[in-house]
């Protein structure tokens, strides 16, 4: 990390990766695109450790893949040459990652049921990803 910070990143990238005490029981999907976007419009820090996308327009700086060509070619960048093109794609990635939760959360819950009729103890239900 090139701003890392022992005190703050402990316990933020662990609240993050849902693996801290505080963990919430709810499931997190964040987009980095909205969430830069949100926290750093004019994509100043991006801008600063990313420096093939200092030249481009800020309203580009967190989709660059989304920049018209002319935008592009203004800043210096080839997409595939000089800045990689994106390696997945959000909305499947996440429809996907949340697919997966629904089916462990499904599995777990039938597994806690089995469990409650042979053990007759009171287990709470898991919360619902969808």
């Amino acid at each position: 990390m090139v701003d890392a910070d022992p005190a703050s990143n402990a316990a933020s990238w662990q609240w993050v990766a849902g693996s801290g005490a505080d963990a919430s029981l709810f499931f997190r999907n964040f987009n980095p695109m909205l969430q830069g976007e949100k926290f750093d419009p004019e994509g100043l820090y991006v801008k600063r450790v990313v420096p093939e996308l200092a030249e481009l327009e800020a309203r580009y700086t967190h989709r660059p893949f989304s920049a018209p060509s002319a935008a592009l070619s203004a800043a210096g960048i080839a997409l595939g040459m000089t800045y990689p093109t994106p390696i997945i794609e959000r909305a499947f990635a996440r429809d996907r990652a949340l697919a997966t939760f629904q089916e462990i959360r499904n599995a777990t819950q039938r597994s806690l049921q089995s469990h409650r009729r042979r053990y007759k103890c009171v287990v709470g239900l898991l919360p619902d990803y969808r």
